[in-house]
């Protein structure tokens, strides 16, 4: 094994409690690897791509060994990916994955290591659906609309909606921020005021959804997507009918270990090792 490492890992809002613990669970297991520096760098929002290219390019800039990322954009961070794995820099593209036919035009492969979205989504979806009857009204809160785990949510929750018979009346993006989707809810149910239940891409926006319903003393049935730790006292009570974890404390973790594996030489880095993901429910 060469003597040290510099590994990079670029993630999005620091400020969102998923990310906070996907920054905990990196640092604790390199914390035990003295060959390895890891250098965590993050935006401050969910939105801030080109805040985040620049991240990448500093990290080109200081030639580190590798980098592990969560796209904020799935085409945006395409350039810089490929411009770093066509200098050599091996990168390890985490939980929010990259756009596939952007990387074949490039003629680049790279590693994805995260959830299966649309999967977990169906299946929160339908722990939803049991709840209502056919014909009723469900909305969806989305994520930010050019980042591929916010379009699998959608198309995996429109699954179970399909099946159930139920009617979707509105599906709005919220860009995976608390407050912008308590903004969103509120409009939306003023105008659908049969709405029977919400569908929220993440924990955050389920938060701002939940806290407007608090607001009016009235609750209707409610899932998310992360298993945030703020999640537990609505789990608890019913509040929140489901939540998907994905283990974002573990990966960045397997981020960080496929990226050991291609620079000692032990996987290539290309294709798709998923990790595995639990719903939790009420």
């Amino acid at each position: 094994m060469k003597k040290n490492y510099k590994i990079g890992l670029v993630m999005k809002s620091l400020q969102a409690d998923f990310f906070k613990v996907m920054k905990e669970g990196a640092i604790r297991y390199t914390a035990s690897l003295p060959f390895l520096d890891l250098v965590c760098v993050g935006t401050a929002t969910q939105k801030e791509i080109t805040e985040q290219i620049n991240l990448v390019n500093s990290l080109i800039n200081q030639q580190v060994d590798a980098i592990v990322l969560v796209p904020i954009d799935s085409k945006a961070l395409v350039p810089p990916v490929v411009e770093a794995v066509r200098k050599g820099i091996p990168v390890i593209n985490i939980d929010i994955r990259l756009d596939s036919d952007l990387l074949k035009q490039a003629g680049v492969e790279v590693a994805f290591v995260g959830p299966d979205n649309f999967a977990a989504a169906y299946e929160v979806g339908k722990l939803l659906s049991a709840r209502l009857q056919p014909e009723d009204e469900v909305a969806i809160i989305e994520g930010l609309v050019v980042a591929d785990n916010a379009q699998q949510r959608k198309s995996g929750f429109i699954k179970s909606i399909e099946e159930k018979g139920l009617r979707l009346i509105a599906s709005e993006p919220a860009d995976w921020e608390t407050a912008k989707a308590a903004e969103v809810f509120q409009s939306l149910w003023t105008r659908h005021p049969d709405l029977k239940a919400v569908y929220c891409s993440n924990d955050a926006m389920a938060l701002g959804v939940l806290g407007q319903m608090q607001k009016k003393g009235y609750y209707l049935p409610v899932v998310g997507f992360d298993n945030d730790a703020i999640m537990k006292e609505f789990l608890s009570t019913g509040k929140l009918v489901a939540t998907a974890d994905i283990f974002s404390s573990q990966m960045a973790v397997r981020g960080i270990e496929f990226a050991l594996d291609v620079l000692e030489g032990r996987a290539e880095n290309r294709g798709r090792h998923s990790t595995i993901y639990s719903i939790i429910a009420y």
